[in-house]
């Protein structure tokens, strides 16, 4: 039988962002990004079935086994499923995840009251945002709920805003009222809706737009400059496609992010 040699260029680093509607999924060669995956969140999940839903997007999407991974990095913002992660990478990865928490090393300064109260993802989007646009910026991420984040011009993260998800809205609009129904998530061709459909997407896109581009002007009014906007998470191109304040969409922001600070904190070689 003929043996072969592990090839250190092809090692990957598994990056997974666990957010309270799903679970990011990257993995990175070297310094790029190879595939994404998105899975829904379940706190009912045993690590058992996550660990076979992950091994099977790994090898059937990009022939990658456990022996090919080299490292991994998580951030978290459900509670539950952090040691979950951390033992499937333990058990069926063989590999110690790096969790992204109050003693990671970051590079950035975190200007908050307490920054303990800032999500690892929040961070990860920070550091990538700086990175790879600059400063000063204002990330937005439209996931479970927006959050804005702002970066100075020389990468200390200042603080944000955090508002209901749009999904969230359309959800309460839906069990809160006897007779709205469940909507699309799109903008409607006109503001003025002629049906309840309609209406409830011009409310909800559109108000969600007012919102962003609001809350965009009233922090580069407090900054008194014009921060480069980007906007990441699942409902980022829908809406960038509809507003001129948002100059970037990159929705893969927080994964770059996890990369960066794995770089950073991983242990060397000598």
């Amino acid at each position: 039988m003929q043996m072969t040699e592990t090839n250190p260029t092809h090692k990957v680093l598994l990056a997974i962002d666990i957010g309270n509607t799903k679970v990011a999924i990257g993995v990175f060669r070297q310094d790029k990004i190879i595939a994404t995956w998105h899975i829904a969140t379940d706190t009912n999940k045993m690590i058992d079935e996550y660990a076979a839903l992950l091994l099977n997007l790994l090898y059937y999407n990009k022939k990658i086994t456990a022996s090919d991974i080299e490292g991994a990095i998580l951030c978290s913002v459900v509670p539950p499923l952090t040691p979950l992660f951390e033992q499937l990478c333990q058990q069926h990865l063989d590999v110690a995840p790096m969790v992204v928490g109050a003693g990671t090393r970051t590079g950035i300064r975190i200007l908050m009251n307490n920054p303990k109260e800032v999500g690892g993802d929040r961070v990860a989007n920070a550091i990538a945002g700086h990175k790879l646009y600059g400063g000063p910026l204002i990330i937005i991420d439209m996931g479970t709920a927006t959050t804005f984040d702002v970066v100075s011009q020389e990468g200390d993260y200042l603080g944000g805003a955090i508002a209901p998800g749009m999904g969230i809205a359309a959800e309460a609009l839906n069990r809160y009222t006897a007779q709205l129904p469940r909507v699309k998530l799109t903008a409607p061709s006109h503001v003025v809706g002629k049906n309840t459909i309609s209406a409830m997407q011009s409310g909800i896109v559109f108000g969600y737009i007012g919102l962003i581009e609001g809350i965009i002007g009233r922090i580069s009014n407090e900054l008194g400059s014009s921060p480069r906007v980007i906007a990441t998470g699942g409902l980022a191109e829908a809406l960038t496609k509809i507003t001129p304040a948002i100059s970037d969409i990159d929705p893969d922001l927080t994964l770059k992010g996890l990369y960066f600070i794995y770089q950073r904190n991983k242990p060397q070689v000598h």
